[in-house]
């Protein structure tokens, strides 16, 4: 997927075209992880659509819930959302900054070898 250390490094366009589709990628798992929560506290938390909207973008973004949930089952997936957003918020920083990283690495590696 990325070039190696022998491999010279990326135009800016090249670079800003790779992480654009490092974006768009986080943006549609964003956009499923949204909708699993939305889907889980809507028919397991009994929560109307826009209820569930707000319990799950708060969860994901890692603020915490806001409606009490009375049911086990919804009690249980909440928990197991809220444990997968920490998660996920975690791979999508990787995802985010591993281009960065990379340009970075791939610098050095050229400025060591001088070429």
């Amino acid at each position: 997927m990325y070039e190696s250390r022998k491999q010279r490094l990326l135009t800016r366009a090249q670079f800003a075209r790779r992480v654009f589709f490092h974006l768009l990628f986080v943006i549609a798992c964003a956009a499923v992880s949204l909708a699993a929560g939305i889907l889980g506290y809507h028919f397991l938390g009994a929560l109307p659509w826009v209820d569930a909207l707000l319990d799950a973008s708060m969860i994901l973004g890692g603020m915490g819930p806001v409606d009490t949930l009375k049911s086990d089952a919804a009690k249980v997936f909440a928990s197991l959302y809220a444990l997968y957003s920490g998660l996920f918020f975690i791979g999508v920083i990787a995802v985010l900054v591993v281009p960065f990283v990379h340009r970075i690495m791939h610098k050095i590696h050229i400025d060591e070898e001088g070429t």
